[in-house]
């Protein structure tokens, strides 16, 4: 998405924030920000089980 629109929009499209929350201003970007990583560190949790469950199996 252009100017980083993604960014902002990935906490709703993960369902932590509804698209309002981004209108009315009851979050802001550090809030933004903080689901951003969580996301991030959750993602690459995902991806390193994944790859260990591919490398214990036998």
């Amino acid at each position: 998405m252009p100017d980083g629109l993604s960014y902002l929009l990935d906490p709703v499209d993960a369902g932590l924030i509804p698209y309002s929350a981004l209108k009315d201003g009851s979050i802001d970007l550090c809030d933004v920000a903080m689901m951003n990583d969580h996301l991030a560190v959750k993602a690459d949790n995902h991806y390193r089980i994944e790859k260990w469950r591919e490398s214990n199996e036998s």
